[in-house]
């Protein structure tokens, strides 16, 4: 079950920016202290909002008791149970104004209602009871706010929460609780530790106020609180560090096992293994485009290196033939020297000196063909196509001719002039060894390139010959000096550039296609005008 999870999910994993799980990783870590801190704020405060809630509940329930016991009052009206009237708790530990501990009452020169002295008679066994339970102070006050419990006048009245329920209100206060003394290391963290909730609530007989019940107790505390919701707080514990696993695993398989398969498919590529892996689909879309361009480095090293032994193995031909021919004549001038003719001598040497030229010239050409290869293109080098062949076809004697066909205000190529130079004359070169008398180039502007055709009318190249005439060495005019590194020079320059070169039709007289990349604001010219 778990294996078939796995790979749903792996089928549907989107491709992530590297850049995004690093951020959410670390959000989610520096989160997490404020989020803690959070839960315990809004924890706290939802316990002192529950204090608040029993302390209404509490009020309701004896405010409506003594209405119905108050002397002289007519029977309750029972009220329509369609009529409710929920109130909310109002506390907020965040905004709510903390006022100082309540202050003792104010002896006056007066004596508390008779009957809210009767009414508290007749309340206190229910109160001492609800106080049993709720460890509340209830404590009952007349319509001028006067305690009718004592039988001397002490008055509440200029609290602010008993101007309110004498007006009709109920209102709920913090107060500093003066009582109050830590009991756990920790309670400097709790800020409703040292506060009291204050609830007074209106008594109204007939629609008249007629008294006040003060309600108070301390709120439920912090660590209390915790230990009792342990097992909730556990889960959440459970669930954080979960999802730091979880964030642990999507590093791991974004980041971290594909970076290693990658070091793993290097070691193995520097050991001539192309055992390369497929990038896994949890990878971070830059590790994915990694592997990709890992894998093309990849094959471009295979296909580089396979092309250094065959070339090596062609240098190593292509040599050998003329060092051969120049130590056998070493050998026999020194064998047959003194007797030998003086024209017989001459051959040798001559025989020598030609080998010596070949060799001479396979070297000239195969460091044309090395800058060629590893030569870079400066994208922002110019090159006039019109100019090139115009200076080469006037370089170009009796016998041989240029023809140029070009449209005009031909844009330039994002190439070196000295490539292109290179270029044009290889390929005229080409075709004068190949026995042509004319040649000619024309071009056309395409989607950001330039497409030049190039057309002699020279006896053509052989079907068995046509596949091999980019190969470096490959030449049928050995025999009249051919290197065979001509084309393979113009083919290493030309994708150099960034353009391509190939060969349309080798049936009378040879024709050649190349692309070749236009520079900067022509490309953008063309690319949206290709017509």
């Amino acid at each position: 079950m778990i294996a078939a999870a796995k790979e749903w999910l792996k089928a549907r994993w989107p491709r992530l920016r590297l850049r995004s799980i690093v951020f959410a990783t670390l959000f989610t870590v520096a989160a997490l202290p404020g989020i803690a801190a959070m839960f315990l704020r809004v924890y706290e405060n939802t316990l002192v909002r529950q204090t608040e809630a029993e302390l209404v509940a509490q009020g309701a329930a004896l405010a409506a008791a003594a209405a119905a016991q108050w002397p002289d009052a007519g029977p309750p009206a029972m009220p329509d149970p369609r009529d409710l009237r929920p109130e909310v708790p109002t506390i907020d530990l965040s905004s709510t104004p903390i006022l100082a501990e309540r202050p003792e009452p104010i002896a006056v020169n007066a004596l508390p209602d008779p009957q809210a002295v009767a009414a508290t008679l007749r309340l206190a066994p229910i109160a001492a009871s609800t106080r049993q339970v709720t460890l509340s102070s209830i404590i009952l006050l007349d319509r001028q706010g006067l305690i009718a419990s004592l039988k001397n006048g002490q008055s509440l009245a200029s609290l602010p929460e008993v101007r309110a329920a004498l007006a009709g209100e109920p209102q709920t206060v913090l107060r500093r609780n003066g009582d109050y003394r830590a009991t756990y290391d920790l309670e400097w963290l709790s800020r409703a530790a040292a506060l009291r909730v204050h609830h007074a609530r209106p008594i109204v007989v007939d629609g008249e106020v007629v008294g006040v019940l003060l309600l108070s107790r301390s709120a439920r505390a912090l660590f209390k609180g915790l230990y009792a919701d342990r097992g909730k707080i556990a889960l959440g514990i459970v669930a954080i560090f979960g999802l730091l696993i979880v964030m642990s695993g999507v590093l791991s398989r974004g980041i971290v096992r594909p970076i290693e398969a990658l070091a793993r498919a290097s070691r193995a590529l520097a050991s001539g293994r192309q055992d390369f892996p497929e990038p896994p689909r949890t990878a971070a879309s830059e590790i994915q485009d990694l592997y990709a361009d890992f894998a093309r480095m990849a094959e471009a090293i295979e296909r580089r290196s396979r092309y250094l032994r065959d070339f090596a193995h062609a240098v190593s031909h292509e040599f050998k033939t003329p060092l051969s021919g120049i130590r056998g004549t070493l050998e026999i001038l020194a064998d047959h020297g003194e007797t030998m003719a003086p024209d017989e001598r001459r051959r040798f040497l001559a025989n020598a000196d030609a080998d010596a030229a070949r060799l001479t010239m396979l070297t000239a050409r195969l460091l044309e063909l090395a800058r060629a290869d590893l030569g870079g293109n400066d994208p922002s080098e110019r090159a006039d196509l019109a100019d090139v062949l115009r200076r080469r076809a006037d370089a170009c004697g009796a016998g041989f001719e240029v023809a140029v066909n070009l449209p005009a205000d031909l844009p330039p190529l994002a190439l070196p002039e000295a490539s292109l130079d290179a270029i044009a004359g290889a390929l005229i070169d080409n075709s004068r060894q190949a026995g042509a008398s004319r040649i000619a180039f024309s071009a056309q502007i395409g989607a950001g390139i330039m497409r030049v055709a190039v057309a002699d009318n020279g006896p053509g190249i052989a079907e068995a010959d046509r596949a091999r005439v980019f190969e470096p060495f490959f030449t049928t005019r050995r025999a009249t000096g051919g290197s065979g590194l001509g084309l393979p020079i113009v083919l290493s320059l030309v994708e150099a550039a960034g353009g391509s070169l190939r060969l349309e039709d080798a049936g009378e007289g040879a024709r050649f296609a190349l692309e070749l990349p236009l520079a900067g604001r022509h490309h953008d010219i063309a690319a949206r005008d290709p017509a």
